[in-house]
């Protein structure tokens, strides 16, 4: 579990200097371009310990992570462990708020699951 934290904090890292130098789009390109590795399912460690891993380093970060920054970092762990992750955007009109959370196989990983009937999906990368 230490070595996911740790990995985890890595990628927080480098996602915070890729939005402070590139910015957002460019950040989207990265988990739009990260392919999911090809691992055997008896070797592919459970996304719920992932998760929970990346909690972890976010609570370690040195900032408050947000959840963009947050769903993108859980998406590219996730994809490096051989699941099929997919961060979504989502948006409400009342009150205007939007939110960003990580699915596998349409199933809410790293939030509440009850996300899509709060946000309208705006984006799946």
């Amino acid at each position: 579990m230490k070595r996911w934290v740790i990995e985890s904090w890595i990628i927080l890292l480098r996602l915070e200097w890729v939005i402070r130098i590139q910015g957002l789009r460019r950040m989207h390109e990265i988990v739009r371009q990260q392919p999911v590795v090809e691992t055997p399912i008896r070797n592919v460690h459970p996304h719920a310990l992932l998760c929970r891993a990346m909690d972890y380093a976010c609570v370690l970060y040195f900032k408050h992570v947000l959840c963009l920054q947050h769903s993108c970092a859980t998406t590219l762990l996730l994809r490096r462990h051989g699941w099929k992750a997919e961060m979504v955007i989502g948006a409400q009109t009342v009150p205007l708020a939007s939110h960003a959370w990580v699915e596998i196989g349409g199933a809410v990983v790293n939030d509440k699951p009850y996300m899509t009937e709060i946000y309208q999906v705006l984006e799946r990368c």
